[in-house]
């Protein structure tokens, strides 16, 4: 047999080409169950980056969307969002279902099995002040939606106010403001939506306020409910500045469980709700939690029989089912290697998003009763032969002061095209966003696009990610600029000491906090040869002041309070150092990005008018924090290739070329 022929490492020939990665981009999210059906929400980057309702039948029929183009399941809460959506089985007319438009963020009902299939109608009313009303969390509690209530107040991001409110499902505030309860005040700056006790009489949430982050500390508030259905009494029984609960949840007996990390880990606690009393029910140094981002994450759900299933890890999570009583730990078998936190019980059977290295991200049941495990809905088929695929070997480097930094090595991997014998291949190093957030090491397209031509790609969990425990989440505490920067080289470097990375075709590239580790990364050394920065944070300053509301205290932790802001912008903010900056860069930017407004990146370059660096800037109306849109995530993965052909002097002709300005 003749060996096949051997390709410069970036050169090779793919079927993973940037518009099959775009049509495969996001995952299901926000399972749930409405009687035995499970219902979630899905993306459709063909169709604008909507996102649709999802119902997979009782009798194991096929799944099928429930709402048509233009409806699109999707809240802004926080800019965020959260649980968009709740149902529930009624006894005649088939289910009731409540969600969020994301068009103009109202709530909906809908009843699908109506006779002539009468489109949603609206529950709340528009707002012309600032961002509106916007709405998540919801559960159903007789004739009301209760809910998160975000309410803008004035025209500044930050003119806003969160309360748990009670909407009428007859719809008659969807025209009258005055009829939505507000179920509490708004002493508090942030809530998650109320979670109800089995018998009604209480409710549990968890609140916090600016400068905390939610991993920072937050409370959870027991209150009573009246029978008028107001909550009062309000006592926190969990929870304060340095203790962050995750979540929390009603267990049929009455008592509370909750995810907290007062013993440095995010682990499970039942709670007693009259002494505040917190067992933890399976210590260990593993987390079974996470940053709570949004409302109506779920890493923990209560089973009929007194047993939880959990998701916990390190790194990444696996789905468990916890005795609480004994502590004994079970885990789900089958090839999910990571599982995102959203769980759904109905009877004995649990459901979730899971995915592998070798696949995407799919709806997962587990029987808890017989063991099974099986895909039950928008299965991971393979659009290509799995052999272009990825291998990711996850593996500790050491930093700075010998500190541990975790990262997912993805090789150039084709089945066709052995590595070149004289020869290092490219390596892009991948800094998340968050930056209190975390990569696991599942099949990702976008990834696979890069590895299948022969470019590596190391996604680096740098000091400040979570997933780790707390100290480690800690370690970014003010030295956002610094630590992250620093990981990132140190993984670098390393891959390229060991000899499996070019020394000199080393980039970096990251999406908003990601944008800003990989733009500071640029004017702190000397290390990459290229960037992809993408809708990214450039300015200390400028993003304390632009940003919305749950992130405007952000850099308080860390870059440092803000007498220091000043100092610290003009040590590491890449607006202020972009004349260190030498090295060729792509700059994507979203036109209606409210986290990281297109105002910073703008700033930027000005500061950059006068040197000669090479780059390009991609701008995508209608495109906000978080690229949705199949042709944009086409044109963005182009650009970003186009730049790594140039800079590493590839061998294609098959992208179009972003020409690259000084």
């Amino acid at each position: 047999m003749t060996a096949p022929p051997a390709g410069s490492y970036g050169s090779w020939p793919s079927p993973i080409d940037a518009a099959l990665a775009a049509s495969l981009d996001g995952r299901p999210e926000y399972v749930g169950t409405v009687g035995p059906e499970v219902w979630w929400t899905e993306p459709r980057p063909a169709e604008g980056g909507r996102r649709t309702l999802v119902r997979r039948p009782a009798d194991g029929g096929p799944e099928r969307s429930v709402l048509d183009a233009p409806w699109n399941v999707r809240s802004r809460l926080t800019e965020y969002g959260g649980r968009p959506w709740a149902g529930t089985e009624r006894a005649t007319g088939g289910p009731l279902v409540v969600f969020v438009h994301h068009a103009d963020q109202r709530l909906y009902a809908y009843e699908p099995d109506a006779p002539g299939n009468p489109p949603p109608r609206p529950l709340t009313p528009l707002s012309a002040v600032g961002g509106g009303l916007r709405w998540a969390d919801p559960v159903l509690r007789g004739g009301e939606v209760w809910c998160v209530l975000e309410e803008f107040t004035g025209p500044a991001p930050t003119d806003v106010r969160r309360v748990p409110a009670a909407v009428p499902l007859d719809g008659s505030a969807a025209a009258d403001r005055s009829l939505v309860r507000e179920l509490a005040d708004d002493r508090h700056r942030f809530t998650t939506g109320p979670r109800i006790s089995p018998d009604g009489r209480y409710v549990a949430r968890l609140v916090w306020d600016h400068p905390r982050m939610p991993w920072d500390g937050t409370e959870l508030v027991l209150a009573e409910v009246t029978g008028s259905g107001v909550l009062v009494e309000p006592r926190t029984v969990l929870g304060g500045p340095d203790e962050a609960v995750a979540q929390v949840e009603w267990a049929a007996d009455g008592t509370l469980l909750a995810v907290s990390d007062r013993g440095g880990w995010w682990n499970p606690y039942r709670v007693d709700p009259a002494t505040g009393e917190a067992v933890n029910l399976c210590p260990r140094e593993e987390e079974f939690g996470g940053p709570l981002w949004k409302p109506g994450l779920r890493w923990l759900v209560p089973l009929p029989d007194r047993l939880v299933a959990v998701l916990h890890g390190q790194g990444s999570s696996v789905l468990g089912v916890l005795d609480p009583d004994t502590g004994d730990l079970v885990d789900a078998a089958g090839p999910w290697t990571a599982w995102q936190p959203t769980l759904a019980v109905h009877d004995t059977r649990v459901y979730g998003v899971a995915a592998s290295p070798r696949s995407g991200y799919e709806v997962v049941e587990l029987d808890t009763a017989s063991g099974h495990a099986r895909v039950i809905g928008a299965r991971a088929a393979d659009p290509v032969d799995p052999a272009y695929y990825p291998e990711p070997q996850s593996r500790t480097f050491l930093g700075p002061g010998g500190r541990e930094i975790h990262a997912h090595v993805y090789p150039p991997h084709h089945p066709d095209r052995p590595a070149p014998a004289d020869e290092l291949p490219p390596y892009v190093v991948w800094a998340h966003g968050g930056p209190t957030d975390h990569v696991p090491p599942v099949l990702d397209l976008h990834i696979a696009y890069f590895t299948s031509r022969g470019i590596g790609v190391v996604e680096v969990n740098y000091g400040g990610s979570s997933g780790y425990g707390r100290a480690y989440r800690e370690r970014l505490r003010e030295q956002w600029g610094v630590v992250d920067v620093e990981d990132c080289a140190a993984v670098a470097r390393a891959l390229a000491a060991e000899g499996t990375a070019d020394p000199d075709r080393l980039a970096i590239r990251g999406a908003s906090a990601g944008g800003w580790t990989a733009a500071a990364s640029l004017a702190a050394t000397d290390l990459y040869a290229c960037a992809a920065i993408i809708y990214p944070v450039l300015d200390l300053t400028g993003f304390a002041e632009e940003t919305h509301d749950l992130e405007s205290h952000y850099v308080d932790g860390l870059a440092g309070p803000p007498q220091t802001l000043g100092v610290r912008c003009r040590e590491r903010s890449p607006v202020a150092r972009a004349d260190r900056i030498t090295a060729p860069f792509v700059l994507l930017q979203g036109l209606d990005d409210p986290v990281c407004p297109p105002a910073q990146a703008e700033r930027f370059l000005a500061a950059l008018r006068g040197h000669s660096v090479p780059h390009a800037y991609v701008t995508f109306e209608g495109e906000g924090h978080g690229f949705r849109r199949a042709d944009t995530m086409v044109r963005a993965l182009e650009a970003e290739l186009s730049l790594y052909v140039q800079v590493f002097g590839l061998d294609r002709t098959d992208v179009p070329e972003l020409p690259l300005e000084p």
